[in-house]
């Protein structure tokens, strides 16, 4: 029996295309560095300019340990920038924030979403993506001049074309996600909407810690002599990132870390099988 456990084993490793010792590998995400997260996330909110240490007193925690969950999340205090702080609207709070109940337990349970811009010859670029929580793997993005909702609605069909619909959905308050015409595409799929809370940014910092990498990554954007280099060198990037370089929070790719993760998967139910 042991043989032919082992052989089973070898045979289902070829198959995969990975070594035989991925099939002991079992990634998970710390669930106590996402109940921290959650913690830090409910004291910005009464207090957001709170920096680590002014965190760790309120929690009463070692101010290492909670700088440490603010990198892994890309959690940030908040700066005032000298604009004046206007009233978000108030139908944008109909959409609670699931992160504070639910971690990423899978691929594809949890996404999230957001846009940015990259300077261009004096114009702007916006870029936006939607990441999966649980892999780090950008799974969709689109690229336009303008972030009208069509810049969102890309992003999102660029993702269900790769992949399965997700559980629940997790952006901001712009009004690009509170667009009908991309509600009705997770209201037809099924998918729970969640939502950062008003004036709370640092409640989507994963994407802000992606873009902000991603920008080092790129480069100078107008060191490019058209927009078709760019645009280029953008899809490049993102491939890098999800395929090559190594993500902190992951000590590997996100790609591999998904692979990893099924290959531990399937055994599993081959374990249970026998």
């Amino acid at each position: 029996m042991i043989k032919e456990s082992k052989t089973s084993k070898t045979v289902l490793a070829q198959e995969l295309g990975v070594s035989r010792s991925s099939l002991y590998y079992r990634p998970k995400l710390p669930e106590r560095d996402w109940a921290l997260k959650v913690r830090i996330e409910e004291i910005l909110r009464e207090h957001p300019a709170y920096g680590h240490k002014r965190l760790a007193l309120a929690l009463h925690l070692n101010k290492k340990r909670i700088l440490r969950v603010m990198h892994l999340f890309g959690l940030k205090p908040y700066r005032r920038r000298g604009k004046k702080y206007h009233k978000p609207k108030e139908k944008w709070g109909i959409y609670p924030n699931l992160l504070l109940a639910y971690h990423p337990e899978h691929e594809h349970h949890i996404w999230v979403a957001d846009f940015t811009h990259v300077a261009f010859q004096g114009k702007w670029v916006y870029l936006a993506t939607v990441m999966d929580l649980f892999t780090r793997t950008i799974v969709g993005f689109s690229v336009l001049t303008n972030h009208s909702k069509a810049l969102v609605i890309g992003a999102l069909l660029s993702a269900l074309n790769h992949a399965p619909r997700p559980v629940i959905f997790h952006s901001d308050n712009g009004s690009e996600y509170d667009a009908e015409d991309f509600l009705v595409i997770l209201r037809s799929l099924g998918t729970l909407v969640s939502r950062s809370a008003p004036g709370c940014p640092w409640e989507n910092g994963y994407q802000e810690s992606f873009y902000g990498k991603f920008k080092v990554d790129l480069g100078d954007s107008d060191r490019f002599a058209t927009l078709g280099e760019l645009v280029y060198e953008i899809y490049h990037t993102i491939y890098v990132y999800n395929n090559s370089r190594i993500h902190t929070a992951l000590k590997m790719s996100p790609r591999e870390f998904a692979q990893k993760h099924k290959v531990a998967t399937i055994k599993e139910l081959e374990d249970g099988v026998q």
